[in-house]
């Protein structure tokens, strides 16, 4: 688990994940709340998810960079060996 943590905080997969969190949380929002937002009638609850809008593309890139930062390390072992 330590080793995924730190693989997570890596400054590249951050960056990243905040790269795909930018562009594809705005086009999920618009999907999932454009009639709402068009004719005015956000409430704070959906205001929240919105927000957590954001953290599902940022977690997928995450957990798909750590798990190829684990196979290439894995693989870089197995060649050392």
């Amino acid at each position: 688990m330590k080793e995924k943590l730190k693989y997570a905080l890596r400054p590249s997969v951050v960056k990243r994940a905040l790269g795909y969190a930018v562009v594809v949380g705005p086009i999920l929002i618009i999907i999932n709340h454009a009639d709402a937002l068009l004719y005015g009638q956000v409430s704070t609850t959906m205001l929240a998810k919105m927000g957590l809008t954001f953290m599902v593309p940022y977690i997928v890139s995450t957990l798909s960079s750590v798990q190829t930062l684990q196979r290439s390390h894995a693989q870089n072992k197995k060649q050392e060996e």
